[in-house]
């Protein structure tokens, strides 16, 4: 399915690969400026490389180093994306971390804040931000990338879990505030999806994958692109009654 975003700007953090990746070529494609946002580092310098394709392509984009984790620079970067294009109309809110597979009395410390910090909090700087400009603006859709462990528990992934059911409250409660003024907000819960994320889980805990692997219906990876497609959608007028929703996107694994 295709949408008309022309004139209207998309942000998507995370946005170097992956589901961000295919969420900023689709939203290109649509018409929309994107913003491609990406933490320190090589992943800062491929965000910049996608937002150059795109230009290259025709399209509007940029690339922005962002770690969300931190306020000051997605304040920053919502700065600069509004300075760059003159509104915001949609936000990806997508990056995240996977968590060492632990029991819960293993897990350390440290551990646990670091993924709180980007898959949570993280989603936090970025909404308020985000939801800032929106709401001068009075409209703008947002969709938060939780995960199929926003809606399930997994044994050795609670702290991934946690935050990701994080992520779906806050949404949840984001979305009753913020519906009255023109502003959608709404989840995806991607399944186990064939990203660089998902590539490394494989190599390194191919027992442990081979086992979630037999509880998806559709016996296959997800991809990307069926992400994106769900972002869009929800970010289109086509979902213009749909508040709070967490959309699995995975398979049918959290059918059972």
């Amino acid at each position: 399915m295709k949408y008309s975003f022309i004139n209207q700007v998309a942000l998507i953090t995370g946005g170097a690969s992956g589901m961000g990746l295919a969420a900023a070529q689709a939203f290109a494609e649509s018409g929309a400026a994107v913003a491609i946002a990406d933490v320190n580092g090589e992943a800062a310098k491929a965000a910049k490389a996608a937002a150059k394709t795109l230009t290259d392509a025709g399209h509007k984009a940029i690339g922005i180093r962002c770690d969300v984790a931190n306020m000051a620079e997605v304040e920053a970067m919502v700065d600069r994306t509004v300075a760059a294009f003159g509104r915001l109309d949609f936000a990806f809110n997508n990056a995240g971390v996977q968590s060492p597979v632990a029991e819960t009395a293993d897990a350390r410390p440290e551990d646990y804040d670091f993924v709180m910090g980007v898959n949570l909090r993280g989603i936090w700087n970025c909404m308020k931000y985000e939801l800032l400009q929106m709401r001068r603006q009075g409209s703008g859709a947002i969709v938060n990338n939780s995960s199929l462990g926003g809606l399930v528990g997994i044994a050795e992934r609670g702290i991934y879990h946690a935050s990701k059911h994080g992520v779906v409250g806050l949404t949840k409660s984001a979305g009753l505030e913020y519906a009255p003024k023109g502003i959608r907000i709404n989840a995806v819960c991607p399944g186990i999806i064939e990203t660089p994320m998902v590539t490394g889980m494989l190599e390194s805990q191919p027992e442990a994958m081979a086992e979630l692997m037999k509880e998806v219906p559709m016996a296959r990876l997800g991809r990307a692109e069926e992400v994106a497609a769900a972002v869009l959608w929800l970010c289109s007028p086509a979902a213009s009654f749909v508040i709070g929703h967490a959309l699995p996107v995975d398979g049918g694994y959290t059918v059972r």
